[in-house]
C-alpha cells in the first residue's frame, strides 16, 4: 500500500500534463476546483495583458494578435486541470481540505468580538506613538538637535 502511494507521489508533473484522468475525483473537490479556478483566472488576466501588448505592438489586420493569447489561454487552462490532478499536489489539497474541516471556526458575535479589540488597540497604539512623536520633537527642538 505505502508503495503505490509513493509511486504515486514520484510521478513526474511533465508526465502527468498528457493524460486526461481525475486522481482521486471524490476527494479535496472544493480546494482543487477553487484552485483550478485561481490558476485559470491568473492564466485569463495574463492573456489579456498579452494580447493588450500584441495590439500595440503588431499590425492590427494580423491573425497572430487573438491567436497567440488563445493558444496561451488554452495551455494556461488545460495547465490548471491537471495540475490539479498531479498526485502529488492533489494529495497536499486533499489533506489541506482534510484540515480545513478540522478547524473551528468563531461565531458571529466571538468574530465582531475580537474585531472590535483589534481595531481599538491599534488605534490606541496609533495615538499613543503620535503622542510620543510629538514629545520628542519637541525635545528635540528645545535642546536645538533638529533644524
Amino acid at each position: 500500500m505505502s508503495r503505490d502511494i509513493a509511486s504515486a507521489n514520484s510521478v513526474p508533473l511533465t508526465s502527468e500534463l498528457f493524460k486526461n484522468t481525475v486522481y482521486k475525483p471524490n476527494q479535496g473537490r472544493i480546494v482543487r476546483q477553487l484552485t483550478a479556478l485561481a490558476i485559470w483566472v491568473v492564466a485569463a488576466l495574463g492573456c489579456w495583458s498579452l494580447y493588450g501588448s500584441l495590439r500595440g505592438g503588431i499590425e492590427s489586420g494580423s491573425y497572430l494578435i487573438p491567436g497567440i493569447p488563445s493558444a496561451v489561454l488554452a495551455a494556461g487552462l488545460w495547465f490548471g486541470y491537471r495540475v490539479v490532478n498531479w498526485p502529488r499536489f492533489a494529495d497536499f489539497l486533499i489533506a489541506v481540505e482534510a484540515e480545513m474541516n478540522k478547524v473551528t471556526w468563531p461565531s458571529k458575535d466571538e468574530l465582531i468580538r475580537a474585531s472590535v479589540v483589534v481595531i481599538l488597540t491599534i488605534f490606541i497604539l496609533a495615538i499613543a506613538l503620535f503622542l510620543f512623536d510629538v514629545l520628542w520633537q519637541a525635545i528635540f527642538d528645545f535642546l536645538g538637535v533638529t533644524t
